[in-house]
C-alpha cells in the first residue's frame, strides 16, 4: 500500500511568522547592543563637520586663497560624502552616526534638491545660447555648425581668436544674419541687431560686449561675456582677484541698462554659489536653476564637474533651459528659451 509523506512547513519556514522572529530578533538585538550609541563617535563628527562646511559656506574666508569660492564652485559634489557616510555607519552598526549623517543630508537637500526636480516648461519666444569654443579648438567649422544646429535664435561665442573668427562668420552666416565681434567675443543673431560695443569690466581688452536683439516680441538687452580664468596654485590657492573685479565691473554695466528685458551670456568662470560673482547674481536669475533639469554642468567638457557657463536673465521669464551636446571645445554649450516681457517691446 503506497503512503505519502508530507513535510510540514511551520515555523521553520519563510513565512510571516519566520520574518517576524527574524524582526523580533533584530530589535532585540538593537535594544541590547549598549554599544550601537557608542560606535561611530569619529564618523558622528565627520558627518556634523561636513553639515557645518555646507550650511556656513558662506562664512569660509575668501582671504587665503580664496578657499570659499573655491568651495563653492564644487559645492554640489560634497553631497558624495553623505552616502559613504551612511554605508560606514550601518557597517558599524552606529546609532549615533546614522543619526548625524541625517543632518548632512537634509542641508544638501535644501541647498541643491531643488535642481533635481524637472522644472522645463514649453513655449517662450526667443532661444538663446552661449559657447566658450575655446581658442585652441582644433576645429571651429565643426564647432561653428554644432552651435546652429541648436536652432538658437541668438548665439553667445567667447574666447575667439583673431584666426577663427572668419571661420565662424562663414560657418554661422547662413543661420544668422546679423552678428558682431567685439575683441575674443561675438554675438550672432536671426535678429537684428544695434548698439553692438564693448563693455569695460576692466582688463584692459575687450572680453564683454553688449548689443540690443530686436525680436519679433520685443527688444532685449544681452551681454556677452567671458570673466578672467581662475587658476589653483600651490602658492596662492584659487587666485580669482582679477576675475572677482571684473564681475563687479559686469554688475554695474548691467544695473544701468535701460532696457528692462536683459539676457546675461557667457562663460563667468564661477557658479552661482559663488558669492564673488554677486554683482551680477544678485540682480540676475540662472535659466538652468530656474526652468531646467539637473545642475546642467559645462566644464569640463570630458567630465563635466561644474556650471561655470551661464545665461542669466532680468526682466525676462526663463522657460526652459539646457545643455547640448559636445563639440571641439572644453567646454559644453547651454541654450534656454526665454519669454520676454511685455513692457520689453
Amino acid at each position: 500500500m503506497a503512503q505519502a509523506y508530507m513535510t510540514e512547513t511551520g515555523s521553520g519556514g519563510q513565512g510571516p511568522d519566520r520574518r517576524g522572529t527574524r524582526f523580533h530578533r533584530l530589535l532585540t538585538s538593537l535594544r541590547t547592543d549598549r554599544g550601537i550609541w557608542r560606535r561611530g563617535i569619529v564618523l558622528a563628527a565627520f558627518a556634523l563637520v561636513l553639515a557645518l562646511v555646507m550650511a556656513l559656506h558662506a562664512q569660509i574666508p575668501n582671504r587665503i586663497g580664496n578657499l570659499g569660492s573655491l568651495l563653492e564652485t564644487f559645492l554640489p559634489w560634497l553631497g558624495l560624502a553623505v552616502p559613504v557616510l551612511l554605508v560606514l555607519a550601518l557597517i558599524r552598526r552606529s546609532a549615533t552616526a546614522l543619526i548625524a549623517v541625517l543632518l548632512p543630508a537634509i542641508i544638501w537637500v535644501n541647498l541643491f534638491g531643488g535642481l533635481l526636480v524637472d522644472r522645463t516648461g514649453s513655449g517662450g519666444d526667443l532661444t538663446v545660447a552661449t559657447h566658450n569654443v575655446n581658442a585652441d579648438n582644433p576645429d571651429p567649422e565643426g564647432t561653428a555648425r554644432d552651435v546652429a544646429a541648436s536652432d538658437a535664435d541668438v548665439v553667445a561665442l567667447e574666447e575667439l581668436t583673431t584666426s577663427a573668427v572668419p571661420v565662424y562668420e562663414k560657418a554661422l552666416a547662413s543661420t544668422y544674419k546679423y552678428h558682431s565681434v567685439q575683441g575674443t567675443v561675438g554675438l550672432w543673431s536671426k535678429y537684428p541687431l544695434s548698439g553692438a560695443a564693448p563693455v569695460d569690466i576692466k582688463l584692459g581688452w575687450t572680453r564683454a560686449m553688449r548689443a540690443t536683439v530686436t525680436a519679433p516680441d520685443g527688444q532685449l538687452a544681452v551681454y556677452v561675456a567671458h570673466l578672467p580664468s581662475v587658476r589653483v596654485k600651490m602658492e596662492a590657492g584659487f587666485t580669482a582677484r582679477q576675475r572677482d573685479k571684473s564681475a563687479d565691473a559686469l554688475g554695474e554695466a548691467i544695473a544701468d541698462e535701460k532696457l528692462p528685458d536683459i539676457a546675461l551670456l557667457g562663460d563667468l568662470n564661477g557658479t552661482m554659489n559663488d558669492r564673488a560673482l554677486n554683482g551680477v547674481t544678485s540682480q540676475m536669475r540662472s535659466a538652468q536653476g530656474a526652468a531646467g533639469s539637473g545642475f546642467g554642468f559645462s566644464w569640463p567638457a570630458s567630465f563635466p564637474m561644474a556650471r561655470i557657463d551661464q545665461i542669466m536673465v532680468k526682466g525676462v521669464e526663463p522657460v526652459t533651459s539646457w545643455t547640448l551636446p559636445e563639440t571641439g571645445s572644453d567646454h559644453l554649450p547651454i541654450a534656454a528659451r526665454v519669454k520676454l516681457s511685455a513692457t520689453g517691446s
